[in-house]
């Protein structure tokens, strides 16, 4: 548990978004308004583009009406008012993107969106091409089975079919463990979550491996406690966080004071008790509660002195 809490304070630490030391304040700021290039098109649009997913309950998902909702979504809108402050624009518009695994990077990169609201692990790779925020999950790959199945771990799968979401850290995670243990798994991909589960509720693979947390989702979002399980150990450590641009300190202290002023208002833990435990909005109910780290995570962004002065 100790290493578990030293890895998320690590993580917390290391891949926020905040200009690393010696790295210069004004670099990416518009000459004209003062403004970072994202803050300076926002004011002038007047609109914040949230990239979201249609399938990784409870982070961001669809409703019953098609509308995307969801923990990390509702994380983004927060960092969206806090924008509003930083360039005067108290009413911003939000326009949601649809992204997947595959073309989220891409999306924030090609100035598509602004922020990322989806289950997307920060990781050493991803942080040289895009920031993210303080940490706001911790998950690992883990794997979806049927009910019936004798599979209890990723070894039981010697010479099976798996699937896995194409872009994601789940792929090179099952692959290094197909190496690892000389498995000789048939690894096919899909587009998303929701592909990738219908294969397997298909018999067309043996077995899904993604984010537990999103397996527990989607074996939630479709009332299939009684014909999907999730079993083995953890293959990945995994921290979730907001992504946006890099390169730009503006945007990256607007993240951070948002993280800040909501761990100093205590509404973190509400927050994710109102998609993890409570009732979601379409039904169902996950029940999972918010692990040490995490918890250990939000405590020391309020007790930071930059969250003591807000």
């Amino acid at each position: 548990m100790r290493a578990l809490l030293v890895a998320a304070g690590l993580a917390l630490a290391a891949l926020t978004g905040v200009p690393e030391p010696g790295q210069a304040q004004g670099q990416g700021q518009s000459q004209d308004s003062g403004l970072s290039p994202t803050l300076a098109a926002i004011k002038a649009s007047k609109t914040v583009k949230l990239g979201y997913r249609e399938a990784s309950p409870p982070f961001s998902f669809l409703d019953q009406a098609g509308r995307p909702i969801g923990y990390s979504l509702e994380l983004c809108e927060a960092i969206v008012e806090e924008i509003g402050v930083e360039v005067d624009q108290p009413t911003l518009k939000i326009e949601y993107v649809k992204v997947t695994s595959e073309t989220r990077i891409p999306a924030a990169l090609d100035n598509k969106i602004d922020l990322e609201c989806g289950s997307t692990t920060a990781n050493a790779d991803r942080s040289r091409r895009v920031a993210f925020s303080p940490l706001i999950f911790v998950a690992g790959t883990k794997l979806m089975v049927p009910k019936d199945s004798a599979v209890g771990g990723i070894t039981d799968l010697r010479g099976k079919s798996i699937v896995v979401t194409r872009g994601t850290t789940n792929e090179p995670a099952i692959q290094a463990a197909d190496k690892k243990f000389s498995l000789g798994l048939k690894i096919v991909t899909a587009e998303d979550h929701e592909q990738a589960y219908q294969m397997l509720a298909d018999g067309k693979v043996d077995a899904f491996a993604t984010d537990d947390v999103l397996l527990y989702g989607l074996i939630a979002r479709h009332k299939a406690q009684d014909r999907m399980k999730v079993v083995g150990d953890l293959l990945s450590y995994d921290p979730y966080g907001i992504m946006f641009r890099k390169g730009e300190p503006q945007l990256a202290s607007v993240v951070e004071r948002t993280f800040r002023r909501l761990a100093t208002d205590h509404d973190l833990v509400p927050l994710y008790n109102k998609w993890f435990m409570a009732r979601l909005p379409t039904g169902e109910k996950l029940g999972i509660p918010i692990s040490p780290q995490l918890e250990e995570a939000f405590k020391v962004l309020d007790a930071s002195p930059a969250g003591a002065n807000n």
